[in-house]
């Protein structure tokens, strides 16, 4: 969400991008740019409640290589802003994703949208991998999770990056009330939307119907262990106790400590023209009810760095940013 801020702010300025690359969420957030509806999905983003999160997930027992394959939310993508090829779009993009057999970055700069976006977003253990030339995509943060080499390949002449990890990483994130989904809701969500299991007209033997308890159970305790991961990540700090965290809680909180090192690590190599660093650490990941501030973050993201953009434009002698009011002039 915070990303839409600063697509917002930079807009007010008159900086609209020639060029953009995103990875991971960055991808999402560029491709609902691209379809001209990054409000409609703003707005949308913001009306969802946690148990309608996980249901856009599609959770599946069946899913090879992650707990959910987000089926639901890539459909929805399509359905509402539109599914077309990458090389059709008004400017170059790519996304970026890993190939997790090679482990090097791929860029995704053809064929459909949200298929490259599905790939760019495959969080590992999470998200399933998707298949792509004989070989598997997962989540391009594992490489290079502010592109700026791709930017600059493709021919920017001045690149905003946006790093999102920043201000993760070192926070304590113990609380259990974050708006994760409660027990109430998790009730009274539909038991297809939790998991997804094919139905067979064939009776089940004790032993079965014993196997398929234990597995239900196994998956009670993984889910719940997704859950409590999303209400501890960048949660407040709390003076309670610390409680071991979940086994999705350390995966994710491993992948937040190795994007923010390679992050480090890429730009120190290739920095981009302007870094913008929203402060989202207090911010939990399904705490939807706080996007508003997420939001305002990213447009404070940007007039914290206003100076050295105006005098990144300057430099290149472009014009288009909009000229600072002046002095004394409340207009």
């Amino acid at each position: 969400m915070a990303h839409i801020g600063v697509i917002q702010r930079l807009g007010e300025l008159g900086i609209k991008p020639d060029i953009i690359a995103g990875t991971s969420i960055g991808s999402v957030i560029a491709a609902c740019y691209l379809t001209d509806h990054l409000e409609d999905f703003a707005e949308w983003i913001q009306s969802l409640s946690s148990a309608q999160v996980f249901h856009y997930m599609s959770i599946s027992l069946t899913a090879t290589g992650g707990v959910a394959h987000a089926t639901r939310l890539i459909e929805h993508f399509m359905a509402e802003y539109g599914n077309p090829n990458i090389e059709d779009l008004d400017m170059p993009f790519a996304a970026v994703a890993t190939d997790l057999i090679r482990g090097r970055e791929v860029w995704l700069q053809r064929g459909s949208l949200w298929e490259a976006v599905r790939a760019s977003m495959a969080i590992p253990g999470i998200l399933t991998p998707v298949a792509y030339n004989e070989s598997w995509l997962v989540d391009g943060g594992l490489v290079n999770p502010v592109p700026v080499s791709v930017c600059r390949a493709l021919g920017a002449d001045i690149i905003i990056g946006v790093d999102l990890n920043s201000d993760l990483v070192g926070r304590k994130k113990v609380d259990r009330d974050a708006k994760a989904p409660n027990s109430t809701e998790a009730d009274n969500m539909p038991e297809e939307d939790l998991v997804e299991e094919e139905e067979s007209e064939e009776e089940t033997s004790p032993a079965e119907n014993d196997e398929e308890s234990q597995l239900a159970a196994a998956f009670s305790r993984f889910a719940s262990s997704v859950k409590e991961a999303a209400a501890n990540w960048r949660s407040t700090p709390s003076v309670k106790k610390p409680e071991p965290p979940g086994t999705v809680g350390v995966m994710m909180s491993a992948i937040n400590i190795m994007q923010d090192r390679i992050t480090r690590s890429r730009l120190a190599g290739e920095p981009a023209d302007i870094m913008l660093w929203p402060r989202l650490g207090h911010i939990g990941l399904l705490d939807f009810g706080d996007a508003a501030e997420a939001i305002a973050e990213g447009r404070d993201a940007v007039d914290r760095m206003l100076p050295a953009i105006r005098h990144a434009f300057d430099a290149e002698g472009d014009l288009r940013i909009a000229a600072p009011a002046p002095e004394g002039d409340e207009d």
